[in-house]
């Protein structure tokens, strides 16, 4: 209601600055193409932070044995976890545990290695 009292542009349409320019148009359309480009453009579904090297089935091996010897050093004092630990080692399959995590890093294989032996500890 009083947004046309004492306005000198009540009656008069306002043009922005960019449509008074001569390159205004240019102006306008330039950022809908940058961001057609942007939504276009297809990247990969996958990021691997921190570009760590992907893990050979030799190496895989040495830190299972590792990981399960870290494990046993802990829980000593437990025959049964000991005894289920080594049940573990004796029935790990690199092949099949390479296939089921394929292009591994090393973070990567302690979170299914944790995952893997948490119910074996508790």
């Amino acid at each position: 209601m009083f947004n046309n009292v004492n306005n000198p542009f009540a009656q008069k349409s306002v043009s922005s600055s960019t449509s008074s320019d001569s390159n205004g148009k240019h102006q306008k359309e330039e950022p809908k193409k940058e961001l057609k480009k942007y939504i276009d453009e297809e990247e990969p579904d996958e990021v691997k932070i921190g570009g760590r090297p992907i893990l050979t089935e030799d190496e895989v091996s040495a830190m299972v044995k590792s990981y399960i010897a870290k494990l046993k050093s802990e829980n000593s004092d437990n025959e049964k976890i000991v005894k289920n630990l080594d049940k573990y080692l004796e029935r790990f399959d690199i092949k099949k545990f390479m296939k089921k995590n394929p292009n591994m890093t090393s973070p990567d294989f302690y979170m299914v290695m944790y995952n893997e032996t948490e119910g074996l500890i508790k």
